[in-house]
């Protein structure tokens, strides 16, 4: 008997249409490496029939190939880098269950813990040297090329701070599909780092209006990173810059972004302007986060 490979009270997941490629249209492939080491993982965690369900049910095209289950799933993997129209949706969805399965200790007093994050901890890694995240839901998608945003990847996942990694997950992975999301995205990402730091500093209060304007003016003080307390005419400049990010992101938000209702006259976000305002975003985190650890620092050695 075949075991169920969806959620046993959801049932069984709809193959997805539309998977066949159509001539003309630009398509984002997995890389090889990552392909081979999603094939040697579910060549080891499914059986022939199983990995028959669930290529199918991910829609994956073809009959199921020949040979071995490592073979068999190297060369379905390659088709569907080679014939469908998202190729990183349907191998996202193929990992779907081992990305997101809960430990049997849990349930059963069993401990397999361990097993599920080295597993999972190779796939990561192997999406991460070519320059892509999964996130909840099967969802694979590019992490932008960028410095702001890579920079970020790597402070956000050596650290705990859930609100800030949720809302870079949001911009990155709807960026290219929902602009007014991601720009959405990227004015949350500075609240929510805002709101960490007033939360982590005894002493600071949290202002009456959580928006992003009154609580950048809250850690713009704690932080001395007012423009006004400065004598260097340069870096006064500089951080006049970053209080015009903040304006602008805070702005963005209000009348670009998908907040807030839209009048007749709503303004068209377009991936450009979306990208924009994420690396903005992301640059000024970056700035913020090493800024607190330096204090934090000096606090420590005086």
């Amino acid at each position: 008997m075949l075991g169920r490979l969806d959620d046993p009270l959801t049932g069984p997941r709809p193959v997805s249409k539309g998977a066949h490629r159509k001539p003309g249209l630009s398509v984002v492939k997995v890389p090889n490496p990552v392909l081979a080491v999603v094939a040697d993982i579910l060549s080891t965690r499914y059986s022939h029939a199983q990995l028959d369900l669930l290529f199918a049910e991910k829609g994956a095209p073809g009959d199921p190939p020949q040979g071995s289950k490592p073979v068999k799933c190297q060369l379905w993997l390659n088709t569907i880098n080679k014939g469908c129209t998202d190729p990183l949706t349907v191998v996202g969805g193929l990992i779907e269950n081992m990305m997101e399965e809960v430990p049997a200790s849990s349930f059963y007093g069993g401990n397999n813990d361990e097993h599920i994050k080295q597993r999972n901890s190779r796939i990561e890694a192997a999406l991460s040297r070519h320059g892509l995240r999964y996130s909840n839901g099967g969802h694979l998608y590019p992490v932008s090329g960028l410095a702001p945003s890579r920079t970020l990847d790597m402070i956000l996942r050596s650290r705990d701070l859930t609100a800030l990694t949720a809302e870079f997950n949001r911009a990155e992975s709807t960026l290219a599909t929902d602009p007014a999301a991601a720009m959405l995205a990227a004015c949350a990402i500075l609240e929510a780092f805002c709101k960490v730091y007033i939360e982590d500093n005894p002493g600071l209060e949290m202002p009456g209006v959580a928006t992003l304007k009154p609580l950048w003016a809250v850690v713009q003080k704690h932080l001395g990173l007012d423009p006004a307390a400065l004598v260097d005419d340069d870096l006064k400049r500089i951080l006049g810059g970053l209080a015009s990010v903040v304006d602008g992101l805070g702005a963005a938000r209000t009348h670009a972004s998908s907040a807030h209702g839209r009048g007749r006259n709503a303004y068209k976000v377009e991936v450009r302007h979306a990208r924009l305002s994420v690396n903005a975003a992301h640059t000024l985190a970056v700035f913020l986060l090493e800024t607190w650890d330096a204090r934090k620092a000096a606090k420590a050695t005086s």
